[in-house]
């Protein structure tokens, strides 16, 4: 079996809101190909990680490297770069409301890339068939599930073909069928693209589903108490809080 390859080095990183440190002294590596789950309780600090890794936030110290290059030290030319290898899905699909959903797949083609509007209908096309969603190309999203918004979503984060999928809970308020579904979607994303995905979850059902890297943040100590496979942590952590959050009963609290 090949060594695993870092994709995201996180080093030292602390993250504050002015003078309230929200998680200190983060040091974890997602390597290529993970599915890697940022989990913990509530107000731990999962999606304010997820928007450093992705660069809407600067951390108060330390710094994120992709592929080895250092995020934080890049120049805007630079930062650019990268973020066309990433594809990003948010909690509630994140889609505009007055484009159909040819349109906003159609999107981030039309301002990356060189191609013509034949072209790009045709990618459009194929990239919601990948998500099941062939034939609703002038749909709204006010007119299909919430479903149906999660893996229109996908399809726009995957327009450019991007190294890296990041997704804030992807599963929030899906019954859990669709929930399943998704994850296997998501499995099969990875896969058809050869991406490393990094997804923020309290689903136990998807953590130990499609999770084979994480990293437990916890709200008391603000820093990260475990991180490694869900399935070793769950009886292997030396974090009593660890084993608790991943073996709580289902539909409790995270």
């Amino acid at each position: 079996m090949d060594a695993p390859q870092p994709h995201i080095e996180v080093r030292g990183l602390t993250m504050a809101y002015g003078s309230r440190v929200i998680q200190k002294d983060l040091d974890f590596t997602v390597n290529r190909g993970d599915i890697f789950v940022i989990m913990g309780g509530s107000g731990c600090g999962k999606s304010t990680l997820l928007k450093h890794m992705i660069g809407l936030y600067e951390p108060a110290a330390g710094e994120i490297l992709y592929g080895g290059a250092s995020f934080q030290r890049a120049d805007d030319e630079e930062r650019d770069r990268m973020r066309r290898g990433w594809g990003i899905t948010y909690q509630g699909g994140g889609l505009f409301s007055a484009m159909t959903l040819a349109e906003n797949v159609a999107l981030p083609l039309q301002q990356y890339t060189p191609l013509d509007a034949a072209t790009i209908g045709e990618l459009v096309s194929y990239k919601l068939a990948l998500v099941g969603l062939a034939g609703f190309e002038e749909y709204y999203p006010s007119e299909i599930s919430g479903g149906m918004q999660k893996r229109a979503g996908l399809a726009r984060a995957i327009a450019l073909d991007p190294e890296i999928l990041f997704f804030d809970e992807p599963s929030a308020g899906l019954d859990p069928i669709s929930s399943r579904l998704l994850d296997e979607l998501i499995l099969h994303m990875r896969d058809a693209l050869g991406a490393t995905v990094v997804m923020v979850t309290h689903e136990l059902a998807s953590i130990f589903a499609i999770g084979n890297n994480s990293v437990f943040l916890d709200a008391e100590t603000r820093t990260m108490l475990d991180y490694g496979d869900p399935q070793h942590l769950l009886t292997g952590s030396d974090h009593e809080v660890v084993r608790r959050f991943l073996s709580r009963s289902a539909g409790e609290g995270a």
